[in-house]
C-alpha cells in the first residue's frame, strides 16, 4: 500500500517570491489559463491565538502509546517535541501513574534511545555512547520511586553495552533475556559487524552491485547488512542489573530476516518464557512481487526453529502474539500472496495440539493489533471501522480437532464486539486486575493515553450475549496537548454519506474559523485526496495531511472516502483494483456535487484540490479529464503518478503495480490498463494551475514522475511550480521542510482562491 502522505530552508517564509522562471518562454499553448505564474501580493500563513497553524500544529508533543510495567500501575510514553527556536527536536520519556488524574514525570532522554521495562520499578535505557570507532550502545537501569501518586527516578546505572548501534525492538522476559533485533552481515555473527563494517567502508568504491530485487526500498539501498533477531542474559547480580556478553542469534544459519524491512519492530515478533515467534518474509520468493511472510516459532538460542504455516497458501502475516501461559500463539493472516490490501484474519495456533484455526473468516473488517486476556480466553485487538480505529473484542473458541481456515464457530465466537466508538486507537496491551490501555487520537487531538477497566464485565456480558452492550469504563490519563490546543478552533469533523458507483459513501467536512450556517458563497473550498490508495480519512490526527490546519487558514475542508477507502468493507476496498480513474471519481464527482448542493456557505468558483501517492494521481488524472467538471482553479499533487507503466517498473515495491493492475506493466490486460488511467496520455488537456512536491528519496514513487509532470506544465504553459525536497521519502518528516510544504501549499491556493488584497 503506497503510504499518504534540507535544501530548502526557513529564511523569509513570508516574503519568498516565487522560483526564477526560464529565460526561454513555454511554448504556447491556448487551452492554458495563463503562460506564468507571477504572484500579486505577499503572503503569510494566518496564525493567531484561535488559529491552529502549521507551526502550532507542528510544535505539539507527539506521544506514542503507553507502555506498562508488570504491576500496570505505571506506564512509559515515549514523547518528540520539535522547538522552532533551536530547530530541534527533543525526545523525552514521560512516566505517568495509570490512573486518572496523575501528572506524568518528565525525563529528558536528549540523546535519545530506546526505553522499556525491566521490573515493576527500574527502567532500561539503551542509548548510543562514545564517539566514533568507539561508539557503542550502552544499557543503563533508571530506578523508578512511585509514592502516594508522585513519581521519580534515581541515577542511570550502566548494566553493559553491545557491540553494535543498530540494536532496537526490545522485548524483555520474566527469565531475565533479553530479545532485540540489530543489523548483521552474512554471517550472522553480531560480535564481528564492527569489524565487517569497516572492510566495507573501506571497500575502495561506493558502488552497490545487485542480481536480484529488492535493490532498494522506501528511502534505502540495500546492502549487505540484514536484521536478525538476537537474546542476551540481562538479570540481578548482587542488586545491580547486568547485561551479558554472549549474543545468540535466534535465526544464524537461516535464511531468515526480521522485523521486516522497511517498517516491521516489536510488532513483528513476540516472546514467551523461552521462546519467540516472528514473522519473516518468505526467502524462497523475490521479496520485490511477493508479499507472502511466514510464521516460525524458535528457542532463545535458536534452538528448535518450527515454521507454523508450512504448507498454507497465503499472503503476508503480522502482529504475533503468545497468550500469557505460552500455550497458544494468534497471529495476521491475509490469503493472497502480492495483495498488502487484503483482509487481514486472526489466526490462533495451539501450540499442544499443533494445531491452526481462523476466527475471523466471516468478518468483514480486518483487525490489526493483538492482544491475549490475562486468562488466555479472549482476545482484543483494534480495527478500522467506518472511518475509525476501534478497540474490539472476541472469545477464544475452543480449539478444533484438525487445523482450518474455516472452523465451525457459533456465537459469542463470531462477531467481534466493539469496545469504543470513535477516534483511533494503538498501542493496545492489556493490564492486571481486568484493565487495557491504549493511545487514543482524533480529528482534535494527538494521542492521549487512556485505560479500558472492568473488562471482567465487558467479558461476561460478551458471554451472555447481552443485548444492552459491554460495561465497560474508559479512563482518559494524559492531556498532552491539552493546554497548547486550548482556544484553538478544531472542528470534530462532520459526517456526510451519499450514493456511490459500489455503495454508500462517506466523506467528513471540517469548516474554518469564522464560519456560519448563515453565511452565502462565502468561503473557499479545499478538496483532499488521500493516498493509499487502500487507506482512508479517518478521525485522526496527523502531522503531514491534518484536516484542522487547512480548515484554519480559512477553507472549507472536504475529504472523501472513495471506492479503495479501508474500514467500509473489503467489496469497497478492493473496488479499485484495475479501475483506478473510474469509480473512485464516480464517487468523488459524487460526493463533491452533494457537497455543493447541501452547503450554500462555500464558494464553488474558489474551488481547489490537493492529494499525496494515490491522491497525487488522482490529481493528475483530474487534470487531464476537465469533463469531470469539478471546476477546480488550482491543484497541489504531492509524491504522485505522471506515467503508472512507468512507476510499475520503477517503484521498489513491484507486487504492487502487479496486484493493482492485473499483471505485470507489459502483460496485455495490465498495459491496457494503464494507458487506459494513465495521467500521461491526458497531458494535452491539462489547464489547471498546479503546484507539484516530491521528495528525491522517495522510491516508492520515484521523483522522476514529479518533474515529469512540472516538465509538461511548463511546456504548456500552464502556470506550474515544483518545489523538490532532497532529503524527504514519500513523507515530508522534517519540521522545518513541513513548514515551507504548508507555505507554499496555501500561498498557491491563495493566489488563485484567496481574498484580493
Amino acid at each position: 500500500m503506497w503510504l499518504p502522505g534540507a535544501a530548502l530552508g526557513l529564511l523569509g517564509l513570508s516574503v519568498q517570491q516565487p522560483l526564477v522562471p526560464s529565460p526561454h518562454p513555454p511554448i504556447e499553448n491556448t487551452s492554458a489559463q495563463s503562460t506564468a505564474m507571477s504572484p500579486s501580493k505577499e503572503f503569510s500563513l494566518k496564525s493567531s491565538p484561535d488559529v491552529l497553524s502549521p507551526q502550532d500544529m507542528l510544535s505539539l508533543p507527539r506521544p506514542g502509546a503507553p507502555v506498562a510495567n508488570a504491576a500496570g500501575d505505571l506506564a512509559l510514553i515515549s514523547v518528540s517535541k520539535y522547538s522552532f527556536d533551536d530547530r530541534k527536536t527533543h525526545k523525552s520519556l514521560a512516566i505517568v501513574a495509570l490512573e486518572a488524574g496523575s501528572q506524568a514525570y518528565d525525563l529528558p532522554l536528549p540523546s535519545g534511545g530506546d526505553a522499556f521495562w525491566l521490573d515493576e520499578r527500574t527502567i532500561a535505557h539503551v542509548v548510543e555512547t562514545g564517539k566514533d570507532k568507539d561508539k557503542k550502545q550502552e544499557l543503563f537501569a533508571i530506578p523508578v520511586t512511585f509514592d502516594k501518586g508522585s513519581v521519580s527516578t534515581g541515577e542511570p546505572v550502566s548494566a553493559g553495552s553491545f557491540p553494535v548501534t543498530t540494536a532496537a525492538d526490545f522485548r524483555y522476559s520474566k527469565t531475565g533475556v533479553l530479545v532485540f533485533s540489530a543489523y548483521v552481515y552474512a554471517d550472522g555473527d553480531l560480535q564481528a559487524v564492527k569489524a565487517n563494517d569497516e572492510k566495507y567502508e573501506n571497500r575502495g568504491n561506493t558502488a552497490l552491485v545487485y542480481d536480484q530485487t529488492l535493490e532498494r526500498q522506501w528511502d534505502t539501498w540495500v546492502t549487505p547488512k540484514h536484521k536478525s533477531l538476537f537474546s542476551v542474559r540481562l538479570s540481578k547480580k548482587q542488586g545491580k542489573y547486568v547485561l551479558e556478553n554472549d549474543f545468540p542469534n535466534a535465526l544464524k544459519g537461516t535464511e531468515l530476516s526480521s522485523p521486516v524491512e522497511p517498517f516491521g519492530g516489536t510488532d513483528d515478533f513476540d516472546i514467551s518464557d523461552n521462546q519467540i515467534i516472528f514473522t519473516t518474509k518468505d526467502p524462497k520468493l523475490p521479496k520485490a512481487w511477493h508479499t507472502k511472510q511466514d510464521i516460525y516459532l524458535v528457542n532463545f538460542d535458536g534452538s528448535g526453529l518450527v515454521e507454523l504455516t508450512s504448507g498454507v497458501v497465503h499472503g503476508a502475516t503480522h502482529s504475533p502474539v503468545f497468550n500469557h501461559q505460552g500455550t497458544k500463539v494468534a497471529w495476521l493472516q491475509l490469503d493472497t500472496d502480492g495483495n498488502e490490501a487484503d483482509r487481514q484474519k486472526i489466526v490462533i495456533h495451539d501450540i499442544a495440539k499443533g494445531v491452526s484455526f481462523t476466527i475471523t473468516q466471516a468478518w468483514d473488517r480486518s483487525p490489526n493489533a493483538l492482544a491475549f486476556s490475562e486468562s488466555g480466553d479472549f482476545i482484543y485487538f483494534t480495527a478500522e471501522d467506518i472511518a475509525r480505529v476501534k478497540v474490539f473484542a472476541l472469545p477464544v473458541p475452543p480449539t478444533p480437532s484438525s487445523s482450518t481456515s474455516h472452523p465451525n464457530l457459533t456465537a459469542p465466537y463470531t462477531t467481534p464486539v466493539a469496545l469504543t466508538t470513535q477516534h483511533a486507537v494503538s498501542g493496545i496491551q492489556v493490564l492486571p486486575n481486568n484493565r487495557l490501555s491504549f493511545a487514543m487520537n482524533s480529528l482534535t487531538s494527538p494521542n492521549d493515553a487512556y485505560v479500558l477497566s472492568n473488562l471482567q464485565r465487558v467479558e461476561a456480558d460478551i458471554l451472555a450475549q447481552a443485548s444492552d452492550g459491554y460495561r465497560g469504563e474508559l479512563t482518559q490519563i494524559t492531556k498532552f496537548s491539552a493546554d497548547s490546543l486550548q482556544g484553538k478552533h478544531l472542528h470534530p469533523g462532520e459526517e456526510f454519506w451519499f450514493q456511490g458507483a459500489l455503495q454508500k459513501i462517506q466523506g467528513w467536512i471540517l469548516t474554518p474559523p469564522g464560519y456560519k450556517s448563515t453565511d452565502v458563497k462565502k468561503w473557499p473550498v479545499l478538496m483532499i485526496i488521500h493516498g493509499g490508495p487502500e487507506s482512508s480519512w479517518a478521525d485522526s490526527w496527523s502531522t503531514r495531511w491534518n484536516p484542522n490546519v487547512f480548515a484554519n487558514q480559512g477553507y472549507v475542508v472536504v475529504a472523501i472516502n472513495p471506492t479503495g477507502s479501508t474500514s467500509f468493507g473489503q467489496k469497497l476496498t478492493e473496488g479499485i483494483i484495475e479501475d483506478w480513474g473510474g469509480k473512485p471519481f464516480v464517487d468523488l464527482k459524487n460526493g463533491w456535487d452533494y457537497v455543493l448542493q447541501n452547503y450554500p456557505q462555500i464558494d464553488s468558483s474558489r474551488a481547489v484540490a490537493a492529494g499525496a501517492s494515490y491522491g497525487g494521481y488522482a490529481i493528475n488524472w483530474i487534470q487531464g479529464n476537465p469533463e469531470f467538471g469539478f471546476g477546480f482553479k488550482a491543484l497541489v499533487c504531492h509524491d504522485g503518478v505522471f506515467d503508472t507503466t512507468y512507476n510499475g517498473y520503477a517503484t521498489d515495491e513491484l507486487f504492487f503495480f502487479n496486484h493493482e493492475w492485473g499483471g505485470r506493466p507489459w502483460d496485455p490486460k495490465s498495459f491496457e490498463l494503464s494507458r487506459k488511467f494513465s495521467p500521461a496520455y491526458t497531458v494535452s488537456k491539462w489547464a489547471t494551475p498546479e503546484l507539484i512536491i516530491h521528495g528525491s528519496k522517495d522510491y516508492r514513487l520515484p521523483e522522476g514522475d514529479g518533474i515529469a509532470v512540472f516538465h509538461a506544465l511548463q511546456q504548456l504553459g500552464v502556470p506550474s511550480r515544483l518545489m523538490i525536497f532532497p532529503d524527504e521519502n514519500h513523507w515530508v518528516l522534517n519540521a522545518g521542510n513541513s513548514l515551507k510544504w504548508h507555505h507554499e501549499v496555501f500561498r498557491w491556493f491563495d493566489e488563485y482562491v484567496g481574498e484580493e488584497a
